[in-house]
C-alpha cells in the first residue's frame, strides 16, 4: 500500500509521465492490452471535442493513438440529456485521449470563468453493472483506496431499473484535471482485469434508442418529475407507425424530451424492426403515474396527428 501511495504524491507533472497502470498490476500485460472507457459530455461539449469538420478529434486520434466514438446527437445515456463518448485502445493510449479531451473541456470552462484556481470538475463514467463490484471492493475498500490515492471525489450511481435492459452505472469523478486522471487510471487499471469489461465495448451505445429526457442532474436537482414510487410503477406500451416516428422524436430528440418534460412521463421507443405483433408500428412504452401516462400518449399522438408539424 505505502509504495503505491508514494507514487502518487509525486507531482502533477510526474504524474502525467508515468503512464504505466499502478504498480499492483503487471505493467506490460496491461499497457498493451486493449481497452475502452465510455464517459457522458453535454452535447455543446461533444462538439469541441468533434471540431470543425471533424478536426480536433482526429488531431486528438493521432496525437493519442485511441480512436474515439460518439453517440449520435439524439441518442443520450437513459435519464439524462448527455451524449456518450467511448475512447479505446491500449491503456495508456486510451489514458492518453481521457487527458487531452478533459483538458479541451476544462480549458473551454476556465476560459469562461477566468478564474486562477484550478476548477474542481466532474466527468461522469459509464461502467457495466458486473464490473461495478471490483472498483468497490470488499466492504468498499477499493473504492476508499482509489479516493486516498488520486484525492478525486468517486461516486457509483445506484442501479436504475427505470429503464429495462439498462445495465450501466455511471461513475462521477470529481476534482481537478489531474485528480481526476489519476482516477481514471487506477479505475480503468481495474476494470481491465476484469474479463467481462471488455465483452462490452462491442455494443458501446445500445440503449441509444432509450429516450427520456427529462435531464435531471446528477445530484438528483430535478428529480421532481419522479416523485414516489408508485408514481412511476405504471406502464403502457401503445404502437407508432415507423413512418411517423420522427415526428414524435423531433428533430434531435427535441419532441420527446418535451413530451417528457411537460408530462413527467418516461418514454422509450423500440428499436429500428422491433414492431408491435403483427404490425409495422414501433413500440412506444410510457412509464409514470396514471396521469403522466394520459398525458404523455395525448401529446404523442397530436404529434402524429399533425403530420405537417415536424
Amino acid at each position: 500500500m505505502e509504495s503505491t501511495e508514494s507514487s502518487y504524491v509525486s507531482s502533477p507533472e510526474a504524474a502525467r509521465k508515468r503512464s504505466s497502470p499502478p504498480p499492483r498490476s503487471p505493467t506490460s500485460e496491461n499497457g498493451e492490452k486493449a481497452t475502452y472507457i465510455r464517459f457522458l459530455v453535454s452535447n455543446a461539449a461533444a462538439g469541441s471535442v468533434i471540431g470543425k469538420g471533424g478536426s480536433t478529434i482526429t488531431d486528438f486520434q493521432s496525437r493519442s493513438g485511441a480512436r474515439i466514438q460518439l453517440s449520435r446527437n439524439h441518442e443520450f445515456f437513459p435519464g439524462t440529456s448527455d451524449r456518450i463518448i467511448m475512447v479505446s485502445g491500449t491503456v495508456d493510449e486510451v489514458l492518453k485521449v481521457m487527458e487531452l479531451i478533459l483538458a479541451k473541456l476544462l480549458n473551454e470552462i476556465n476560459i469562461e470563468e477566468n478564474d486562477d484556481v484550478e476548477p474542481r470538475t466532474k466527468v461522469r463514467l459509464v461502467v457495466p453493472n458486473s464490473s461495478c463490484g471490483s472498483i468497490i471492493g470488499k466492504g468498499g475498500a477499493t473504492i476508499k483506496s482509489f479516493i486516498e490515492e488520486s484525492q478525486a471525489g468517486i461516486k457509483i450511481s445506484p442501479q436504475d431499473n427505470n429503464f429495462y435492459g439498462l445495465n450501466d452505472r455511471l461513475v462521477t469523478l470529481t476534482g481537478t484535471l489531474d485528480e481526476q486522471m489519476r482516477a481514471i487510471e487506477l479505475i480503468l487499471s481495474k476494470l481491465s482485469e476484469d474479463p467481462h469489461y471488455s465483452q462490452a465495448m462491442h455494443a458501446p451505445f445500445s440503449y441509444a434508442a432509450t429516450y427520456n429526457s427529462m435531464s435531471y442532474a446528477p445530484n438528483g436537482a430535478g428529480g421532481k418529475f419522479l416523485n414516489p414510487k408508485e408514481d412511476r410503477s405504471n406502464s403502457i406500451t401503445i404502437g407508432v407507425s415507423d413512418g411517423h416516428i420522427g415526428l414524435v422524436l423531433g428533430r434531435g430528440g427535441r419532441n420527446i424530451m418535451e413530451i417528457s418534460q411537460v408530462s413527467g412521463a418516461r418514454i422509450k421507443i423500440s428499436d429500428r424492426g422491433d414492431f408491435m405483433s403483427g404490425t409495422t408500428d414501433r413500440k412506444v412504452t410510457i412509464t409514470g403515474s396514471q396521469r403522466a401516462i394520459q398525458q404523455a400518449e395525448t401529446m404523442i399522438m397530436q404529434k402524429v396527428a399533425n403530420t405537417t408539424k415536424g
